[in-house]
């Protein structure tokens, strides 16, 4: 059993003994802890917290105990239920309150769940206030509501609400859509995205729908990260149907995965580069994405005379610069597409909805608009080494010999060569050296990385 405690959440396996996994008295202790923060932190005057949740087995029982804590500690439950992570994000906000827990361990196996933890924004908290929560969390010091102060629940559906919301942003083409006619399958791993997505696709005109794995039980028919190992029966479907496109989302639809016409992977990297494409194309500004994502989104931005910026790995961290940078779209190079028109927050409705947009007013196959961006492609390799072994020494070495290139040390090392990249980035539970490279061929990528794993084991004797 695990049970994994990091600012961005406390995710872990279902069963098992206190302590080993996400159990009903863990939930109980991470819950007060992060209503304990909300209440000696908000920002405004609510007394509202909103629940929404991804349709794993574990779902309904961690939903009751969620619920319960939050209002043992007094607050005011809104719980949405099935909701996608970005329909929890936009509920937060539209109901004004000043928090919200979405129960979903993402991509990970259906064994997982999680707590991932909103502001008053509907924002993931940043490092310092989930650091304050973990903290919070083992004190063990909360302080619950007297009878007269518990609080209250209300269930209400955000799904219609998150798909208006869509249909409003000015570059969601519904027209086009329509006039365009075509025909989509659908892969939701038998998550939330089985709700939302065929409505979705109805309310922008798509009329022909091939669903595949829709029924909202949780029980995941495949890996649930949508990469292509996993998806051979979509790329199937796709061709012998035969769809216009093909959408995989992750099990709480904020990863959004392309098949091409010919039943072939868009590229996870790519989902992020075609959708900032056509933003760019009609709203000209900066664009961000993490130093682990393609150089393509930096090509595509740059097209436009736009500038990139890349930040530090982790969803909070893009936001941060996308504000800071007035970027007007971002995002993740695993199929993340973060657009600030809608909300801050990776949002797959969105992604579908402007890369559907883009498709009908360029009346290209799938497949061709792949083809019109530069070609990219990122090996993932890691390094073991010993526990006794100073991995910060290292990085730091690496740095130093890499410095007459354009080195960035804002998390980890990224040594940016003219035609190619290597990122490093130390595991924070074991002593493992990540390498992340990109090139314009899988074998100069994977080359550029082992050379420099070469040197980080020569710097590691």
């Amino acid at each position: 059993m695990t049970l994994i405690k990091s600012i961005s959440g406390i995710r872990g396996t279902i069963g098992g003994r206190v302590g080993d996994g996400l159990n009903p008295l863990d939930t109980v202790k991470f819950v007060s802890a992060y209503a304990t923060f909300i209440r000696e932190s908000k920002n405004n005057d609510s007394n509202k917290i909103v629940v929404g949740r991804d349709a794993r087995m574990s779902g309904k029982m961690m939903e009751q105990i969620v619920t319960g804590t939050l209002m043992g500690m007094g607050f005011d439950v809104v719980n949405i239920g099935l909701a996608t992570t970005p329909t929890t994000e936009l509920a937060v906000t539209m109901e004004k309150a000043c928090g919200g827990i979405i129960l979903t361990a993402s991509h990970n196996p259906k064994q997982w769940n999680a707590l991932k933890l909103l502001n008053e924004k509907g924002e993931f908290l940043n490092a310092k206030e989930g650091e304050e929560v973990l903290r919070m969390a083992e004190a063990e010091d909360f302080d619950y509501a007297h009878i007269d102060h518990v609080g209250t629940l209300t269930e209400r559906d955000y799904t219609d609400k998150h798909i208006q919301a869509v249909l409003d942003l000015e570059l969601v083409d519904v027209e086009v859509i329509k006039a365009a006619d075509f025909e989509v399958a659908i892969d939701c791993v038998n998550s939330v995205g089985g709700i939302v997505l065929p409505k979705l696709l109805k309310a922008l005109g798509v009329n022909r729908v091939n669903e595949l794995y829709c029924t909202p039980n949780g029980d995941f028919p495949h890996n649930p990260e949508p990469l292509p190992e996993h998806l051979k029966d979509i790329f199937t479907m796709v061709k012998t149907t035969p769809s216009d496109v093909g959408f995989v989302v992750d099990p709480d639809v904020d990863r959004l995965a392309i098949v091409c016409e010919n039943g072939e992977f868009f590229g996870e990297e790519y989902t992020l580069v075609a959708v900032a494409d056509y933003v760019l194309k009609h709203t000209p500004g900066n664009t961000v994405s993490n130093l682990s994502s393609s150089r393509a989104l930096r090509d595509v931005t740059r097209k436009y005379g736009c500038e990139y910026n890349a930040s530090a790995v982790g969803e909070v961290n893009v936001t941060t610069l996308m504000k800071a940078t007035n970027a007007v779209i971002g995002g993740e190079g695993n199929g993340g597409v973060i657009y600030p028109a809608s909300h801050y927050g990776r949002d797959s409705l969105v992604g579908i909805a402007l890369f559907l947009s883009h498709l009908a007013h360029e009346k290209k196959k799938v497949s061709e608009i792949r083809a019109s961006y530069p070609e990219y492609f990122i090996a993932k390799q890691k390094v073991q080494l010993t526990p006794s072994i100073d991995v910060d020494a290292i990085l730091k070495a690496v740095k130093e010999k890499y410095v007459q290139y354009d080195v960035t040390d804002i998390d980890g090392v990224k040594i940016d060569f003219p035609d190619k990249w290597v990122h490093l980035r130390k595991s924070n539970t074991e002593p493992i050296i990540r390498v992340y490279s990109e090139a314009h061929s899988m074998k100069e990528a994977e080359d550029i990385g082992a050379e420099v794993m070469a040197v980080i084991m020569q710097l590691a004797k």
